[in-house]
């Protein structure tokens, strides 16, 4: 091999992982389980696949794999939750909990170690979900004019349960997946 060969960021394989994972983020937000809650009538398995991958990838693949998920969203194919898309849903007011998944793919690499530790990565896992409902929590208290009880009531409590659910079982899984890709 030559030098450039060998210098390269992400190797072809690695490249054509990040693209499984991404094309696995996109369709994840089709699959979705019923709730009886009015504001939220689909609980995807978005978070899910999220959490697999800043738990799984170094920051640049984690964050390659959210901006390309990010920009197919934002350009009109639908791969947000629940098969939305465009800039109109990212500004309405449950769009921020769209907008905080690339900020997770940047933070939850960066602060859960390069050796696997169950506990850390729960809790990292944790503090992931933590992130993405109070940031949508925030900007829909902010764009619905939501007190901080509302705001709470609707916007964060309802999702919190099984947001942890789905963070703590795939920060289980992690070392599964290693196996398989590395």
């Amino acid at each position: 091999m030559n030098d450039s060969t060998t210098k390269q960021i992400i190797s072809t394989k690695r490249l054509v992982l990040c693209s499984l994972f991404a094309a696995l983020l996109c369709i994840s937000a089709y699959l979705s389980v019923p709730t009886p809650l009015p504001m939220a009538p689909k609980i995807t398995m978005m978070n899910f696949v999220l959490f697999i991958i800043a738990l799984l990838f170094p920051v640049q693949e984690s964050f390659l794999i959210g901006l390309v998920w990010f920009l197919l969203g934002i350009v009109g194919l639908p791969v947000f939750i629940g098969g939305q898309s465009g800039v109109g849903y990212l500004a309405a007011p449950y769009g921020a909990y769209t907008w905080a998944f690339p900020i997770v793919l940047i933070i939850l690499p960066l602060i859960r170690g390069k050796k696997y530790n169950r506990f850390w990565y729960t809790i990292c896992a944790i503090i992931g979900v933590v992130i993405i409902d109070l940031i949508g929590m925030i900007w829909l208290m902010h764009s619905a004019n939501y007190d901080l009880k509302t705001g709470l009531l609707t916007g964060f409590i309802p999702f919190l349960p099984l947001d942890l659910v789905k963070a703590v079982v795939a920060a289980q899984l992690i070392p599964a997946f290693k196996r398989v890709i590395d």
